[in-house]
């Protein structure tokens, strides 16, 4: 009996020992707490494997001091692992100190027992003829076995607790090891009270060890994940079906029994609707998927299937499952994004962009037709919409799109380029120009009891290049509409050669603009700006180009052009970077003098305008107030909020904005109210062709008043004689620019006038 017992429990630690290691090098967070428990489980089965093989009291005696000091260990680890298998937040609590504590001291006693003999002693008995030594329990072994059973209990109540307060699907890996722990105490009980040479019970708490190692690593609740998965398949949003080996239906959801109309309890005919329902199925295929639409029109439904195949652990097929999803609201939403993102909102025309590509695309590929590009314009709609409001101009627009769509024919591709602009594309020589222009001289809206004639322009390009770009066939389209923008018994001119110049001249300086700029031909004119004693306090600086071969450009051959492409942006950045250099050079009478840059609308949409020029600031180390920041009230026509909290922050980083040509538009008054303005800029010729002298006088001493009462610096430019200087001068205006005082110059003639003017 010794030797088997001896082998069983040198089984056991190898088992412990192996299963220990294992759970050292696990990656889950309770692998730790695993490997110390087994670990410590070793301690007293060696313990007694020591007392079963020892004919010696010593050995014994050692044996003994192994097995009790590793029920210690046993239940100190046994107890940690309880709170991090059931996770309960104890491990900082002052009260659990106590069972620690409690286990520690049982440690050090017996430390003690070898001089006090307070724990125990041995005695020798022979059972079955051979010799053994069995424990002599003193009152230090009481003390051992209160701590241990206290800590072993404190673990028992614990998963006593948590087997209760869980759902009962959870329960599993809970009751099992609470029972393999009741019935290893209960055995180790009976072994005391025994007082048996042989702790039977060391089998009972190794199997409780090995208990704990698998259902703490490897543990899987089967039932919780069929509970889980049934749950989760029950409340998908698609629908389920699964079949057997046999493709009979064994399961839907309720969406699946649904969709089908069929009952969870019967479901004999869900293949022959699920085949009435769909064209195809996957039949013989494994793995498959399809995207099928059902119905037509407005009724139409989109679904997709999913088909998958469901094997053993031997690969073998054992059914399959089927998944519907009704993707209907998600196409039909797609389809309205699609539309919205191709059609204009207020007509249900193409867009200006989806127009392009659809032109592109039958224009390249249909090359044996020829087609022309309309550009169409309702002249002055700005001003309807002012003086009638917006709800009437949007009517205008709707009417215009539907007066379109009366007139095309299934060739024709038509959209809204922007606010008051349409574009065409129909095959050349399908549309008899006479009648559209008849038709155009005679379109009326009406509210119902005022007939509103709506003036409109087509410019039309004949396509005879496919390969172009669609924007530039619309440019020339527009180009030939500019030529009769002010006629108005004229409604449609047609793109020629002498457009086509135009065209080209547009081009070649647009090509050599970079060049241009390189090569310093494109300069800073500077006109002088002076106070009301004619004394010259600083400059606008205005662009020219000096051409190698056109020679002198003025700017009215360049910038329109210009503004038009957007290349402004780098003729605007090129002149605020020479301004920011001459001012850096200018030292003694003329470090004080001041350069006014312009600010092209088109500037706020290419770049961070004040990152742009606040950097040329500081790199060339110069006041912001030298910069003046000059600006028009047409950057004021769009994004005006924005570009007021732009014009702010000029203003708060110490620059000077100035608004030129005040007066020329027809909002300048309802803008200034809110701006950030330091200087007001007015231009002499809003009043040139006034017919009253005397109101134009009255209209511009009271412009000259507001500005000083808004606190403004006010500038006159455009000032051609001594008559107007002195006028304006009474009139209280403060600076003044005109050919009275000097033309535009180059810089080094500029600085010769300051000399001379200073002197």
């Amino acid at each position: 009996m010794r030797e088997v017992f001896a082998i069983i429990y040198i089984v056991l630690i190898v088992l412990l020992g192996l299963f220990g290691v294992i759970s050292k090098k696990s990656s889950k967070a309770i692998g730790k707490a695993v490997s110390y428990l087994l670990f410590t489980f070793i301690v007293p089965i060696a313990g007694n494997l020591i007392l079963v093989l020892s004919e010696n009291e010593l050995l014994s005696t050692i044996g003994s001091y192994t097995y009790f000091i590793g029920m210690d260990l046993m239940a100190f680890s046994l107890f940690d692992f309880t709170l991090s298998y059931c996770n309960i937040p104890w491990r900082h609590n002052k009260k659990i100190y106590f069972i620690y504590t409690l286990l520690t001291i049982d440690v050090l006693q017996y430390f003690f027992n070898p001089f006090f003999g307070h724990a125990f002693g041995m005695e020798a008995i022979t059972v079955d003829g051979s010799l053994y030594y069995r424990l002599v329990p003193y009152l230090g072994q009481t003390f051992h076995r209160i701590a241990v059973y206290i800590a072993f209990i404190t673990s028992l109540g614990i998963f006593i607790y948590k087997t209760i307060r869980v759902p009962r699907i959870y329960a599993e890996k809970y009751y099992i090891i609470l029972f393999t722990m009741v019935l290893a105490g209960i055995w180790q009980s009976y072994y005391i009270f025994s007082r048996t040479p042989i702790d039977r019970s060391m089998m009972g708490l190794a199997v409780c060890g090995m208990l704990i190692f698998y259902f703490s690593l490897f543990y899987r609740p089967f039932r919780l994940l069929d509970r889980m998965l049934a749950n989760i398949a029950s409340k998908m949003s698609e629908a389920i079906f699964f079949f057997d080996a046999s493709k009979r239906c064994i399961w839907a959801n309720s969406n699946g029994c649904k969709l089908l109309e069929v009952r969870a309890d019967n479901l004999e005919h869900v293949n022959q609707r699920l085949f009435a329902m769909f064209d195809d199925l996957g039949v013989g295929q494994d793995n498959w998927s399809s995207k099928q639409s059902v119905g037509s029109g407005k009724g139409t439904q989109y679904f997709t299937l999913d088909k998958h195949i469901v094997t053993d652990a031997k690969n073998k097929k054992i059914g399959y499952f089927l998944s519907i999803q009704d993707n209907t609201e998600e196409i039909l939403k797609h389809q309205q994004e699609i539309y919205e993102a191709t059609h204009d909102k207020l007509t249900g025309l193409f867009t200006k962009e989806h127009l392009f590509n659809q032109i592109k695309n039958k224009v390249s590929s249909e090359t044996e037709t020829s087609y022309s590009i309309a550009y169409l314009d309702i002249k002055d709609f700005k001003m309807t919409n002012d003086i009638f409001g917006n709800e009437v101009g949007d009517s205008v627009l709707k009417r215009v799109a539907n007066w379109i769509r009366e007139n095309a024919t299934k060739e024709w591709i038509f959209g809204r380029l922007s606010g008051d602009a349409f574009g065409i594309c129909y095959p050349t020589g399908s549309v008899r120009l006479d009648v559209v222009e008849q038709r155009l001289s005679k379109f009326v809206i009406s509210n119902g009891s005022i007939d509103q004639h709506i003036l409109m322009h087509v410019g039309i390009y004949n396509v005879t290049d496919p390969s172009i770009d669609i924007s530039i066939m619309f440019d020339r389209a527009h180009l030939a509409l500019t030529t009769i923008k002010n006629e108005f018994n004229v409604h449609i001119a047609i793109y020629d050669d002498n457009m086509r110049d135009q065209v080209l001249w547009n081009q070649k300086i647009s090509t050599e603009l970079e060049a241009a700029i390189e090569n310093r031909q494109v300069v800073p004119y500077l006109q002088p700006i002076v106070d009301n004693k004619g004394t010259i306090i600083g400059a606008e600086a205005l662009v020219r180009w000096i051409h190698p071969e056109e020679g002198f450009l003025p700017p009215f051959k360049f910038i329109p052009v210009f503004e038009k492409n957007g290349m402004i942006a780098q003729v605007d950045k090129y002149i605020w970077r020479s301004a920011c250099e001459i001012i850096s050079s200018w030292k003694g009478d003329k470090a004080n003098l001041f350069i006014s840059v312009n600010i092209s609308p088109k500037d706020f949409y290419f770049m961070d305008v004040y990152a742009e020029i606040k950097a040329l600031v500081e790199e060339f180390k110069i006041e912001p107030s030298r910069l003046r920041i000059e600006i028009t009230e047409t950057v004021m026509m769009t994004e005006a909020e924005s570009r007021m909290a732009i014009l702010s922050k000029f203003r708060e980083s110490g620059f000077i904005v100035e608004m030129d040509d005040f007066g020329s538009g027809y909002s300048s008054l309802n803008q200034l109210k809110d701006m950030p303005l330091d200087v007001l800029k007015i231009d002499m010729k809003f009043l040139s062709k006034a017919e009253d002298n005397h109101r134009a006088e009255t209209i511009l001493r009271n412009v000259l008043r507001l500005s000083s009462d808004l606190g403004l610096f006010s500038l006159t430019e455009g000032v051609e004689t001594e008559d107007q200087y002195k006028r304006l001068n009474e009139m209280g205006c403060n600076l003044f620019q005109g050919y009275y005082f000097a033309k535009p110059m180059a810089v080094a003639d500029f600085e010769k006038l300051c000399d001379k003017n200073k002197g």
